[in-house]
C-alpha cells in the first residue's frame, strides 16, 4: 500500500469513534500478513496513532492490540498488562506485570523446548476463550517506536502476550494454534474452568495439554515475517 494511502487511512481513523472500534474476525486484514513498519507515518501521525491503540485496548479491556485489529496493515502492536491476579495464578501462569510496550516489526523465536498451555482469548474473537501450547520462552527482535533495536527474551505470560501480537501482524490468530476442543465461551471459563491451569477442562472436555519439551505441537502455521515456524497475544484478554 502506498504511504499516502496509509497515512490517509490512519488520519481517517483518527478522526472518527474513539476509542477505536476493534474488527472482528472475518475481515481480510486480519488474515493478510502486515506490512514492515519503514516509516510510512510522520512522526506525530504514529504517536497519536499508538496512543489511539493503547487507549482502544484500554477500553476493550485486553493486554495487547496489533494495528491490523484496527485495520492498519502495518507491523505495529502495543502491550501492557498490570496482571492484577492472585498469587497462585501469578506463579503458575507466570503472569507478572508488563509495563506498556510498542513493538515495531517484531519477530520472534522459542529459547529451549519448554512449553505452556493454558486459555487464551483476543480481542477479536470476542466472547470465546481456547487452550494455546506456546513456547514458555522466547526471544524478541524487532524495534520500539523511537527505532531502538530490541533483542531481549521473555518469558511466562508476557511471552505468551508477545507472541499473540506478533502472530496478528502475520495473518494468524489464536484459534488457528488452539485446541479445538477446548474452545469455551467466556462465560463457561468462568464458571467452569478459572483454575490456574486448564487440567481439569482437558480432562472434562477431551483434548491434550501438550506442554514441556515433548509436547507434539501438530503442523502449525507457515513461517511468516514475524516468527520462525514459532506458535504463533490481539489483543490478548485475559481469563
Amino acid at each position: 500500500m502506498p504511504t499516502t494511502n496509509l497515512s490517509e487511512l490512519v488520519d481517517e481513523l483518527l478522526s472518527g469513534t474513539r476509542p477505536l472500534p476493534i474488527i472482528a474476525a472475518g475481515v481480510p486484514v486480519l488474515r493478510q500478513p502486515a506490512l514492515p513498519y519503514e516509516g510510512q507515518l510522520a512522526t506525530d501521525q504514529l504517536d497519536r496513532l499508538l496512543a489511539a491503540m493503547r487507549e482502544a485496548m484500554h477500553s476493550a479491556p485486553g493486554v495487547g492490540l496489533a494495528a491490523p485489529q484496527i485495520g492498519v496493515p502495518l507491523r505495529l502492536a502495543v502491550i501492557e498488562d498490570p496482571a492484577e491476579v492472585t498469587a497462585e495464578v501469578r506463579e503458575v501462569r507466570g503472569r507478572v506485570p508488563q509495563p506498556y510496550r510498542v513493538l515495531v516489526n517484531p519477530a520472534y523465536e522459542p529459547v529451549g523446548d519448554g512449553r505452556a498451555a493454558f486459555f487464551e482469548g483476543c480481542l477479536s474473537i470476542p466472547g470465546w476463550q481456547a487452550v494455546v501450547s506456546r513456547p514458555d520462552r522466547i526471544r524478541l527482535r524487532g524495534q520500539d517506536e523511537t527505532g531502538r533495536e530490541l533483542d531481549e527474551e521473555f518469558t511466562g505470560w508476557p511471552a505468551r502476550i508477545v507472541q499473540h501480537e506478533t502472530d496478528h501482524l502475520d495473518g494468524v490468530l489464536y484459534l488457528d494454534l488452539a485446541e479445538t476442543r477446548s474452545l469455551s465461551s467466556a462465560q463457561a471459563v468462568s464458571d467452569y474452568w478459572s483454575q490456574p491451569t486448564p487440567a481439569a477442562a482437558a480432562h472434562a472436555l477431551g483434548f491434550p495439554l501438550r506442554t514441556g519439551a515433548d509436547a507434539d505441537t501438530g503442523p502449525g502455521p507457515g513461517p511468516g515475517p514475524g516468527t520462525t515456524g514459532a506458535t504463533g497475544a490481539t489483543g490478548t484478554t485475559a481469563p
